[in-house]
Parts: structure tokens; C-alpha cells; sequence
């Protein structure tokens, strides 16, 4: 477990290392990314959010009379969501939108053009169009006007070619003055400028555009946003626009538009009511009249002002009887009156008019009936006959009225069976007052008719009063709880996210790419990329240095000197144990390139420098570079393959002696054959190292790569010590398993060790340097003169 552990932290150090290491490229896109984010914010066009509170009331709560709430229906939203909902509906509407843009001029913006952006102005704008066209005509107009400030009295008019008022060439605008009468294709308009400190800048370029309502709408409707709790009556209205003074203006408008909607609908049903009250009022006061002419006219006729009074107890009885008499002839009268507006087809409003009939059940449903129109027409301002809602309700309300119809017919057959019952009775009564004058008879008659004639006007007149109360009783539906307001800060775009979503991009991209980089990279860079693909002893690394210095030197402070002297410890190590008087180092590599050549002849010079006899013998007789790296011409002609080839020539006659090491000899690979294979196969190669034996301390052999041709297995057998030579960042892991792993399970190369070559501590961000102390010899930069 605690193994697992360290592993784990190990890769974790490696993995921060890998991204540490390359700071400066995620710096980069960091820098970039916040300066785009920059360049967005300075000049893109900022949104503002204004918001509004409101409480939708009921029926009931928008009335200052509360007793006569039977005049408007029963509650609209009756405590239900679905209620606020549809009043949300209305608010939001295309209708009641379009008239806020009308109401508003939104369909005409000014803007002052810059160098780079051009700025709207809402409030006060620099000049202002009046046209002599109808409104409806500039609501259906899209066009711009370029305008050019000449002087405080002058302007250029420029056609709208979709060009930009800077640099334009001004001889393409016409000259005006303000105030003059300008002809344009949708009418004449005159342009005023404004006074005072909101007046035109000389040479300043405005920009007038004038949209279509239709095309405004949709944008609005889609910015403007309205929410509710659960069973809450609070709606809460938010609009975002790039001028939060224009935002707040829209929301007051809507407000205020929406109650008057509202009260609008309500007093429609109060109207309809007085319409039908007033009209019933002129008929029954006409028929009032002739009854009143009729019985001055009898009294005048036949003197009957002094008539006796009849028996108190008939008179008793007979009041009663004519009292209900008149109760059931009102009725009646009401009941023709209902069933005339019932059949009515050329009414403007399918309302009916609450009349007061003594049955509660009428009463309820021309109430219901009444509700259900009102619902209707709310529906048909924003919708058509062709809704499902519509025609259900539609459905509805013809259902009522036939429910109606049939009750009202049921209760005038009613009535009138009761009306000739009481007749009867009041035709025994009047018997019984035998000893009356025919003439007294006549006059109760006349005088029961002006009784039932001023019950009914009395009570219409009543109606008259209540109904024209009501008409100015409503409040606005919408109680305004927070009026318009905004904070003036943007909420497009957010500057602070802006900023921290580009500089997360910016440290993404780099980020992914160096992560998508090293999960696809397949090359080893170090020990532990090594020690993962084989499980072979390590024997060191060579860091990575120019191409200047390729050969160490004896006095050399460098990490790569270093690096030789601790491999050539470690091969002391190594070989401590070995019997033979003369330890031979072979070098070999999976492919060319690797640094092989490289690793032999440093080798053998750091060998050299602790003045132990080394020869250095060149056996990659197909590709040889130790004297290219050495930068020496061999001082004889021949060398390994001329030896091996020619029995004649003896092993002391191809060693090249160094003039600047004394310790260093080099054998050089000689001619290249055409048959570098069987060469090696040669026993002349045994009677070489034979007769070098006990003559060198070491013998180092540069090989030919194992990976690429078979001439270094045919000569292992002398090896004492293999080193095994990887290039970092060069040799791919999967042909490094393949090649260099069997050559170790098998042990085909004696006592193989890994050596890593040409490593770069900061490519991957993670490996260790060399060097311990200071270079006597480095030059001090300026800054640390004086230091000890």
C-alpha cells in the first residue's frame, strides 16, 4: 500500500512538472485569452437588466363598492395559478407589446457614430423627425438616415448604401438646414435639432434607423421575461436592453397598458347593462304617461275625484291581491324583457344584463353566461375564432342560453298560471263590491295599471343609479409593488466570468494540447519512461548539450562531463568483480541516431582522463563516425576491416595514437566492405582482442545498432559489459520492448545495462541535472561581480 502510495505521488510530481515545465507556453495563450476578453469587453455592446414587481388582484379587491361586485362576475383568478398565468399571457402579448413600441417611438433610434463603435443615444437625442405621413405608414418603414453636422443650422443627408459615415466622401450627401421639408420615399419628414447641451456637435455623424413595429416585437417579447411563485398572486417582470433607461420605460408602459386593458374589459359588462337599463327606462316611462293621460282624462270625464271608500275589509283583501298581482305582472314584464334580449342577433356584445328576476337560479346563470363572454373576448384579442379554448367556450355560452331560454319560459308559464289565479280572485273580490260604481271600477283599473308602471321605473331607475356608481368604481388590476428600476450594471457580458472563462480557456488549450501531446507520445525522455518499457539494469543518462560541444574535455565543468564520470564509476563498479586483465566495454543501440558513436568516444576520453589506457575501437565498419567526432584523420590507411580482410597486417599496425592523449588509442573501422557481416565473423577478430589483452585497461567498441543489423550479436561474445544506448526523444517504447528486452531476457548481450542519452531535463519538466560547484573558468555576469 505504501508502495502503491509513493508511486502515486511520484507521477503526480511528474505530471505537475510536465505542465511546470512549460509555463511559458500556457503564459502565452493565458496573456492572449485575457487580452481578446479585453477587446471583447471594450468594445462589445453591454445588455442592462430592469426589473418591476407587481400583485395581481382579484375582481373583487379592484372594486371600491364591493356590494355591487354582481354587476362585473365572479372573480377572475379565484386563487388558482393557472389565473395568473393567463393575466402573465396578456402582459406578454404581441398586442399589447406593439402598442408599447407605438406609445414609445422604439422604433426610431439615434446613434452618434465613433472612431471604432457607434453609440446609441436614447434619452435626448441630438435631433429629432417629425413626419407628415400617418403613423400607420411609418410603422411599416425600414430605412436608416445618415446625418453629417455641418454647422448649428446645417446638415448632410447621406443614402443608406449600407456604408459607414466615416470617411465618407462628403460631396455624396445633400445639403440641408434644419427645419426644411425633405422628400423621401415613404413621405416627407423634417429633422429639428435639440438645444441646449444636448444639441448637434458640429462634424459629429448620426445615424437614424427606423425599424418596423412587426420586426421589434418578437425581439421584446423575447427579452422580456415574467415569473410567479406557486399560488403566489406576485409577478415578477424583468426585460434586459442595452439602455437600462429604455428597459425601465418599457416596464412602467406595460404596466400601465395592462390596467387599463383590464379596466377597459370590466366596465364593458357595466355599459352593457346601462345600455339596456336606459332603453327599457324610455319605454316603460312612455307607457307610464299614456296610463297617467288616461286616468286624468276618466277623473275629468266623470268627476270621480270623491269617491267613498268601500268596505274596509274588502279593501283589506283586495290590496293584498293587487299587490301580488303587480309583483307577478313585474315579473313577467321581466321575463318578455330577458327573452327580447335573448333573441336579439344584432347586439354589439353577447353580455346580458342582470335585471334582478326573483329566481336565484336565473340570476346565477346569466351570471355564468356573463363570466364565460368575458373570458371569451379577453381570448380573442390575441387569438382567433378558430381557437379550441374559443369554440369551447363559445360551446359554452350557447348551452347557457338555451338553459336560460328554457328556464325563463318555464318561468313565465309559471307567472302567468299564478297572474290568473290572482285575477280570479280579484275578480270575486271586486264582485263582492256590488254597490260600486261602474265608473270607481275604471279608475281602480287605470290606477293598478300607473302602480304597476311605477313599480318597474322606479326599479330601473334604481338600476340606473347603481350601474352608473359602478362605472367609475374599478382600481387598476396590477398593484404596483416595485416600479421599474435597474441596477445600471451589465449583465451581458458579466466582466468578471468574461474575464475567468478566458483565462480558463486560455489555460485549457495549452493545457490539453501538452496533455493530448504526452498521452499520444510514445518516446522515452527519461529513467522512469526507460524503467517502464524494460526492467534491465541502469547504468546513467547524458544530458542533452549543443552541438558545439560534442567532446568533453579533461578540465570540464559541464553536466555532461559530469555525467561521464559517473557512468564511468558506475562501469568500475560493475566490473570490479571481472577477472580479465583488460575490461571491454561494448556500446551498441536499437537504431542509428541514438547517440551510440557519441556515448563510445566520450566514454573512452573520460576513462582516459583518470589516465587509465584506453583503446577505442570503431567496429560499426558500416556507418563509422568516432573519427568524424574526434575530428581526426587516422594517421594510416587501414584500419579494422583492412585487418580482418588481410591476414598480413597485424593488430599493433592499425592503432591511430592521439597526439593530445597519450592514454586514448583509436582503432578506426578501415575500408568499408561489402560484406560487413562475414567480416565479423572472422577469427581474426579473437586474435585481436587476444593481443590486446593486458596491453589496455579498457577496451571501449563502438557496435552496430542491434535493431538494424545482426553485426554486433556476432562478436557479443567478447563483451565483458554491454552498454545498451537509448536516445531520448528518439526511439519509440514499442521498438525498444521489442528489440532491446529479448536481447536481456535471453542474455545475448553480456551483463547489458541501459543508458539513456541525450536527456532534457526541461522538455518534459521533470529528470535532474549534474554539477557540483563552480566553474573556475566561467565568465561572472556583471551583476555578480563583488559576490565571493
Amino acid at each position: 500500500m505504501e508502495s502503491r502510495n509513493i508511486i502515486s505521488t511520484k507521477a503526480l510530481k511528474k505530471t505537475l512538472s510536465l505542465y511546470l515545465s512549460r509555463w511559458k507556453l500556457i503564459s502565452f495563450f493565458v496573456i492572449i485569452a485575457l487580452a481578446l476578453a479585453y477587446i471583447h469587453l471594450r468594445y462589445s455592446t453591454s445588455q442592462f437588466e430592469a426589473s418591476a414587481t407587481i400583485r395581481i388582484k382579484d375582481d373583487k379587491e379592484s372594486q371600491k363598492l364591493p356590494s355591487l361586485a354582481e354587476l362585473s362576475g365572479s372573480s377572475l383568478l379565484s386563487g388558482k395559478s393557472s389565473a395568473i398565468k393567463d393575466e402573465i399571457a396578456v402582459m406578454t402579448s404581441r398586442t399589447l407589446i406593439s402598442k408599447i413600441v407605438k406609445d414609445l417611438e422604439l422604433n426610431i433610434t439615434y446613434f452618434e457614430q465613433g472612431k471604432i463603435k457607434e453609440q446609441e443615444i436614447y434619452e435626448n437625442p441630438p435631433v429629432k423627425l417629425n413626419f407628415f405621413v400617418n403613423d400607420s405608414i411609418i410603422h411599416k418603414i425600414d430605412t436608416t438616415l445618415y446625418i453629417k453636422i455641418k454647422s448649428p443650422s446645417e446638415f448632410l443627408l447621406f443614402k443608406d448604401d449600407g456604408k459607414s459615415l466615416i470617411n465618407r466622401d462628403e460631396s455624396l450627401g445633400r445639403s440641408f438646414s434644419f427645419g426644411d421639408r425633405i422628400k423621401t420615399g415613404f413621405g416627407d419628414v423634417v429633422i429639428i435639432p435639440n438645444s441646449g447641451k444636448h444639441s448637434p456637435k458640429i462634424g459629429s455623424n448620426l445615424r437614424v434607423s427606423i425599424k418596423r413595429i412587426s420586426s421589434l416585437i418578437g425581439k421584446y417579447k423575447s427579452n422580456l421575461l415574467a415569473s410567479t411563485g406557486d399560488e403566489s398572486s406576485v409577478v415578477k417582470l424583468s426585460l434586459q436592453d442595452n439602455i437600462p433607461k429604455r428597459a425601465i420605460d418599457i416596464l412602467n408602459q406595460i404596466i400601465r397598458e395592462y390596467n387599463n386593458d383590464i379596466i377597459t374589459d370590466k366596465e364593458e359588462v357595466v355599459k352593457v347593462t346601462s345600455d339596456f337599463i336606459n332603453n327599457r327606462l324610455e319605454l316603460v316611462f312612455k307607457e307610464l304617461e299614456e296610463v297617467d293621460f288616461t286616468a286624468e282624462q276618466l277623473q275629468k270625464r266623470n268627476n270621480l275625484t270623491a269617491l267613498a271608500s268601500q268596505a274596509d275589509i274588502y279593501l283589506q283583501s283586495e290590496r293584498q291581491t293587487e299587490s301580488k298581482i303587480n309583483s307577478t305582472t313585474n315579473n313577467i314584464q321581466l321575463i318578455d324583457y330577458m327573452q327580447q334580449e335573448l333573441k336579439e342577433k344584432n347586439k354589439n356584445s353577447d353580455l346580458l344584463p342582470s335585471v334582478g328576476l326573483s329566481d336565484g337560479n336565473i340570476a346565477q346563470v346569466t351570471r355564468n353566461h356573463n363570466e364565460l363572454v368575458a373570458e371569451r373576448d379577453k381570448l380573442l384579442k390575441n387569438s382567433t375564432e378558430s381557437n379550441p379554448v374559443v369554440i369551447n367556450l363559445n360551446n359554452q355560452i350557447n348551452a347557457l342560453k338555451e338553459n336560460l331560454s328554457s328556464s325563463l319560459e318555464n318561468m313565465r308559464k309559471s307567472s302567468e298560471i299564478t297572474l290568473n289565479s290572482l285575477n280570479k280572485e280579484d275578480a270575486r273580490i271586486r264582485g263582492q263590491l256590488y254597490s260600486a260604481p261602474t265608473k270607481q271600477r275604471q279608475l281602480r283599473d287605470i290606477e293598478r295599471q300607473q302602480g304597476i308602471k311605477e313599480s318597474l321605473y322606479l326599479y330601473l331607475l334604481e338600476k340606473r343609479e347603481e350601474t352608473a356608481i359602478t362605472l367609475g368604481m374599478f382600481t387598476p388590476n396590477a398593484k404596483v409593488i416595485d416600479s421599474a428600476y435597474s441596477s445600471y450594471a451589465p449583465v451581458f457580458p458579466n466582466k468578471m466570468f468574461t474575464y475567468l472563462a478566458a483565462f480558463l480557456i486560455g489555460l485549457v488549450i495549452p493545457v490539453g494540447f501538452i496533455y493530448l501531446k504526452d498521452l499520444l507520445d510514445t518516446k522515452i525522455y527519461d529513467k522512469d519512461d526507460l524503467l517502464e518499457v524494460v526492467n534491465i539494469p541502469y547504468i546513467g543518462d547524458i544530458p542533452l548539450t549543443s552541438k558545439k560541444s560534442k567532446l568533453i574535455t579533461k578540465v570540464d565543468y559541464s553536466p555532461k562531463a559530469e555525467a561521464f564520470r559517473i557512468i564511468r564509476s558506475n562501469i568500475d563498479f560493475l566490473l570490479k568483480n571481472n577477472d580479465s586483465k583488460t575490461k571491454k566495454v561494448f556500446i551498441t543501440s536499437t537504431r542509428a541516431q541514438e547517440g551510440k558513436s557519441h556515448t563510445s568516444t566520450n566514454l573512452a576520453s573520460s576513462i582516459s582522463f583518470s589516465e587509465k589506457s584506453v583503446l577505442l575501437i570503431e567496429m560499426d565498419i558500416r556507418v563509422p563516425k568516432i573519427m568524424q567526432y574526434l575530428n581526426k584523420k587516422p594517421t594510416s590507411k587501414i584500419g579494422l576491416s583492412d585487418y580482418i580482410a588481410n591476414k598480413s597486417i597485424k593488430p599493433n599496425e592499425i592503432v591511430n595514437k592521439l597526439k593530445t592523449n597519450s592514454y586514448l588509442d583509436i582503432i578506426p573501422s578501415g575500408s568499408i566492405p561489402p560484406n560487413p557481416s562475414e567480416l565479423l565473423m572472422s577469427d581474426r577478430i579473437k586474435d585481436l582482442f587476444d593481443y590486446f589483452e593486458g596491453k589496455y585497461d579498457y577496451i571501449i567498441v563502438d557496435t552496430s545498432a542491434v535493431g538494424l543489423v545482426s553485426d554486433t550479436m556476432l562478436i557479443s561474445k567478447f563483451a565483458d559489459m554491454f552498454i545498451y544506448v537509448v536516445g531520448a526523444n528518439n526511439v519509440d517504447k514499442r521498438q525498444l520492448s521489442a528489440v532491446a528486452k529479448p536481447l536481456y531476457d535471453d542474455n545475448r548481450l553480456p551483463n547489458m545495462n541501459m543508458l539513456l542519452n541525450g536527456t532534457d531535463f526541461d522538455k518534459k519538466g521533470y529528470g535532474y541535472g549534474y554539477g557540483y560547484g563552480d566553474n573556475p573558468h566561467k565568465k561572472k555576469k556583471w551583476y555578480q561581480f563583488g559576490k565571493a
